[in-house]
């Protein structure tokens, strides 16, 4: 085992402490994240930014009788902007409180956390640790953060045939707890031996790739504050980190626009209402998160940008606006690859969900069929049960690495394997023959009777609750679309 995943099992035996107390997974994650900021300070000798009496030293020193309410006055002061001048510290904070109703218990947690090794010279393996928790929460919960928590093994794959370069603008407009931005960055360290050129670079080029390349949205205000502390502990501080909602005006600012890349895995179900933004006008009426956030990524691309996005199978084929997205994705942009993931993957079986990679076509729009052929590679027929049991790993898409070739853009010739294959190319005329419908399978899909390999009770229990959970959304989808197709035609009426 590897020191950041015993430090992990070690940070997650602590939540026993507090479960009696019936607090939730995510809630032990968020109060573990005000005691690490503060314990990472400490060990990084970085504390001068934190008010004397609220550094770990001090909440250590503190006596039982004292220590609960000097704990909760720190997470009140530390998210002052007036008290505490830092704008990270602050927003780590922002409107922070303890769920710890016990001092005994504030006081046993205080005790595991600095009796833990923490081999202080390396600062990445806080943050490898704190993203191990985030995983363990996924994996307990069957849904992380956000809607639902992208493997690291997905997202590992997706950056490296993404390829993300230094000096490029890359966007999570989604960020949950800022997985796909990590990873990117992570990549570009390693391909550039730890950006060894922005050593000669002018400040103004480390300025950019210090800080305003990697840009994301996150719209939930406990997911912001997990995002932050991420990270934090990967030594990153974003200028253009927004808590915001993707698909209202914020996502149409001037940072949000002209990426180079786009990585994201969007939510899926109903978004509590249309769109705000006036210039998705294809997805204006929709719904649902997916079909407009497809929308924002083409939109946002810069001519001749790229993009992954995960998304679910109703994305390939749903009628009305998804076929209009559809063609203008197939027309603004060349969608060159189709990867149909396998179920359970999610830790939430049941979710049926692709992963669409396009390239931005470097002319203006309004242009035509600017995807020339479609490939597709099946990755969810004859696929094994994912589960607690049997994770899902980057292995596991190996062959599909192979196949989609060195070219981020999906430019490399490729092999179509037959109908007794996993890869194949469809041409846009077989498409449009189809109703531009892309849910095309051929292999026999076995995937419905994955579940049957799952053993732990959390398991069986979750892939019911994914199965209800997504019928209820498309039903509550559906009936919001119908009123205001009706709403419209009245109002067309009276006119």
């Amino acid at each position: 085992m590897n020191p950041s995943q015993d430090l992990v099992n070690k940070l997650w035996r602590l939540c026993a402490l507090l479960r009696k107390d019936g607090v939730t997974y995510q809630q032990y994650v968020t109060e573990l994240t005000y005691l690490l900021f503060l314990k990472m300070a400490s060990e990084q000798k970085d504390e001068s930014r934190i008010p004397e009496r609220y550094r770990w030293g001090a909440l250590k020193a503190a006596s039982e009788t004292d220590v609960l309410q000097r704990y909760r006055q720190a997470l009140i002061d530390l998210g002052d902007g007036q008290k505490v001048a830092d704008r990270s510290v602050v927003a780590i904070f922002q409107n922070a409180a303890t769920i710890v109703r016990e001092p005994a218990n504030l006081r046993k947690l205080i005790d595991a956390i600095d009796g833990l090794h923490w081999f202080s010279d390396e600062r990445d393996a806080f943050g490898d640790a704190y993203e191990g928790l985030l995983q363990k929460m996924a994996e307990e919960t069957k849904r992380g953060a956000g809607q639902y928590f992208t493997p690291r093994a997905l997202i590992e794959v997706m950056v490296r045939l993404m390829k993300p370069q230094p000096g490029e603008v890359i966007q999570d407009p989604a960020a949950g707890t800022g997985g796909f931005l990590i990873a990117a960055y992570n990549h570009m360290k390693v391909e550039t031996d730890n950006f060894i050129d922005l050593l000669s670079a002018s400040r103004s080029q480390q300025e950019f790739q210090l800080h305003q390349a990697l840009r994301g949205i996150e719209n939930v205000p406990d997911t912001f504050r997990l995002l932050l502390m991420n990270l934090h502990l990967h030594s990153l501080d974003l200028d253009y980190l927004d808590l915001a909602d993707t698909l209202s005006p914020a996502g149409q600012r001037p940072q949000f626009k002209n990426a180079d890349l786009i990585l994201t895995n969007p939510p899926f179900g109903p978004a509590g209402g249309p769109p705000t933004r006036d210039d998705l006008t294809i997805t204006d009426r929709v719904s649902s998160y997916q079909l407009p956030f497809v929308e924002h990524c083409i939109r946002a691309l810069k001519p001749g940008g790229r993009a992954a996005v995960v998304v679910p199978d109703n994305v390939l084929f749903d009628d009305g606006r998804g076929k209009l997205l559809r063609q203008r994705l197939m027309n603004w942009c060349n969608l060159h690859t189709i990867l149909r993931l396998p179920t359970g993957i999610f830790y939430a079986q049941g979710v049926k969900t692709n992963v669409l990679f396009f390239t931005r076509a470097k002319e203006e729009a309004p242009l035509k069929d600017a995807t020339r052929d479609v490939w597709i590679y099946d990755a969810r027929s004859g696929a094994p049960a994912y589960g607690k049991t049997n994770p899902f790993r980057a292995a596991d898409l190996e062959d599909f690495v192979q196949a989609f070739g060195d070219d981020p853009n999906g430019g490399v010739p490729r092999v179509d394997q037959g109908e007794t294959g996993r890869f194949r190319g469809f041409t846009r005329e077989e498409i449009a023959a189809r109703g531009d419908n892309l849910d095309i399978t051929w292999l026999k899909d076995t995937s419905a009777a994955a579940e049957d390999g799952l053993e732990t009770p959390e398991d069986i229990a979750a892939a019911i609750e994914g199965h209800l959970k997504t019928a209820l959304e498309e039903i509550a989808a559906l009936v919001a679309e119908l009123d205001r197709e009706v709403q419209a035609s009245v109002a067309e009426a009276a006119e």
